[in-house]
């Protein structure tokens, strides 16, 4: 068959029965991957609800929380051999019944280890399903497999849906109860798999490849690697950090456990993550420049969050309405990157430094605009702007990705990258600005509380309780737009020193993969298995001398 013939059968989703019309092909895979990310063992929205319903601390529910992003982190490398060792009739259902399991986990139990479990295998089958639906109609939604194309599509999806999905939570939890979330994702994810059973088929492009080879151990080891660093940030606050032997408990065993990966990385055959995956050009930069922006979301985050909270003292209902210009940021973002990449062929390091400067503009916006009388409406403009950047940046630095590093590497090297996008750069960053903030609070309560003295005429004619409850609130304040004088600084430098910065010139976006490339793949992965389990049969004795992977 024909390059031309397998693009065309690829364009018509096969794996959907022959009497599904194209427009609902296109249609259920779109719900579908809604759904799924709408879904989750954890819904940030309502972890204030569920942390009084369960009796856990808010720190343990973070923690489970974020193990979640480890999980959608981790299944990175093994997403393209799932797909080719099971069809998407199996497939689909699966991760449902996965997703609908761990919501009832999460629901019904307070226990914070089989908790932190459900939340890693949600965060799997969550990114396992939105692959899956995806790869199913790359081509139609790019036709000529372009990356530009392809992957603004899928971030703005993701963030737009992280936008809403807060949204119905925060409706589900005020109206009615926190339990309700769960059990309306249930249902679709119910109604999802008896549609996935109904529309899809057993169809695979070839014989099914096997999961041989799979490094398991490397991945749980990187996987403990990240939930400990998790831990370590997210109670040190708690535990006094290394006033704590089990801050100190949770470092060390973290540190061995990434000495034994980074060791196996060079000793075995076929690690989880190959060192080759960090050895190409400009990928360890596109990871500093994830944590970078890391940096910048986080105290957007932190200082936003304690703004609104503790001095302008929105209600859930309030602080949830920021999301909508939040949505209105990241469908704007992905669309302007795709304009700007596909129609205007601007190079990456230019939208690079728009991508940037549109989170530092928000830093900035917010240093200016911090007061007590400010209303809600006026945090809309740098809302957008924050998750315009984020996801232009996310959008771009992805397909940059693409461009450098070859197909054989390319899920490594997100897994790799996901470790500061989505797993550890957050949390470790949140702590980072979490402490300062409650530094610099206690310094300017002090230096403020040292002029209400019995010598202050205005002191004296407020009440004691008045005037410490007031000077709360200002050193509060004081110290927030401190903190977005700094970080806006910071974004400023930042700026500067990627002007700087020198990006491999592309030509033009790089296609995504072709068929007749996965087909040789899956030939030589075949290859690689079968004279390994011939190696191992004979003792380990290579019979093929001077072989190569």
């Amino acid at each position: 068959m024909s390059n031309s013939a397998l693009d065309q059968l690829m364009r018509q989703v096969p794996a959907f029965k022959e009497w599904v019309p194209m427009w609902l092909r296109v249609t259920s895979c779109l719900l579908f991957i809604v759904v799924f990310q709408f879904s989750g063992g954890f819904y940030m929205a309502s972890m204030s609800e569920m942390a009084g319903a369960t009796s856990l601390m808010h720190d343990d529910v973070m923690m489970a929380a974020e193990t979640m992003f480890v999980g959608i982190t981790m299944i990175f490398p093994i997403l393209f051999r799932l797909k080719f060792r099971l069809s998407t009739r199996v497939i689909l259902p699966t991760v449902c019944v996965g997703l609908i399991v761990c919501n009832w986990v999460c629901m019904n139990t307070s226990f914070l280890p089989l908790l932190s479990v459900a939340a890693f295998l949600s965060g799997c089958f969550k990114m396992w399903g939105t692959f899956e639906c995806f790869s199913s109609i790359q081509l139609r939604i790019t036709p000529t497999r372009n990356f530009a194309v392809f992957f603004p599509v899928i971030y703005g999806t993701v963030f737009g849906c992280i936008q809403l999905s807060g949204l119905t939570t925060t409706y589900m939890t005020y109206y009615f109860h926190w339990h309700y979330m769960h059990y309306l994702m249930m249902g679709l994810l119910f109604l999802v798999a008896m549609a996935s059973r109904l529309l899809f088929r057993d169809f695979h492009f070839g014989k099914p490849l096997p999961l041989y080879g799979i490094d398991w151990l490397g991945a749980a080891i990187w996987s403990l690697v990240l939930i400990l660093i998790v831990f370590v940030v997210n109670y040190g606050e708690f535990y006094d950090w290394m006033d704590s032997p089990f801050v100190r408990l949770g470092m060390v065993c973290a540190f061995l456990l990434l000495v034994v990966n980074l060791k196996r990385m060079f000793r075995i055959r076929h690690p989880y993550i190959e060192a080759a995956t960090f050895r190409y050009r400009h990928v360890v930069t596109v990871i500093l420049l994830f944590g970078a922006l890391a940096l910048l979301t986080s105290a957007g985050t932190v200082l936003q969050g304690s703004y609104t909270g503790g001095i302008l003292g929105y209600d859930s209902l309030n602080n949830i309405s920021l999301n909508w210009p939040a949505f209105a940021g990241c469908v704007c973002g992905a669309l302007f990157t795709w304009q700007i990449v596909v129609r205007c062929h601007a190079s990456c390091k230019t939208v690079v430094f728009i991508g940037f400067a549109c989170v530092v503009a928000y830093t900035g916006w917010m240093y200016f605009i911090v007061s007590p009388e400010t209303n809600i409406e006026r945090l809309y403009w740098p809302v957008f702007l924050k998750n315009a950047g984020n996801v232009i940046l996310y959008v771009v630095l992805t397909v940059y990705v693409s461009q450098i590093v070859p197909f054989q590497h390319f899920f490594q090297a997100l897994c790799a990258i996901g470790f500061v996008r989505e797993g550890v750069g957050g949390p470790i960053f949140s702590a980072f600005f979490g402490r300062v903030l409650k530094i610099l609070h206690q310094d300017n309560y002090l230096n403020l509380g040292g002029e209400l003295d019995a010598l202050n005429h205005t002191a004296a004619q407020v009440q004691t309780g008045a005037l410490y409850g007031e000077l709360q609130v200002q050193s509060l304040l004081v110290s927030i737009k401190e903190l977005f004088g700094y970080v806006t600084l910071f974004g400023i430098v930042l700026l500067l020193l990627h002007l700087c910065t020198r990006y491999v010139k592309i030509s033009h976006v790089r296609n995504v993969f072709r068929v007749p490339v996965v087909a040789r793949l899956l030939q030589i992965e075949v290859h690689r298995e079968r004279q390994e389990a011939r190696e191992t049969a004979l003792g380990g004795r290579n019979i093929h001398p001077g072989g190569t992977k």
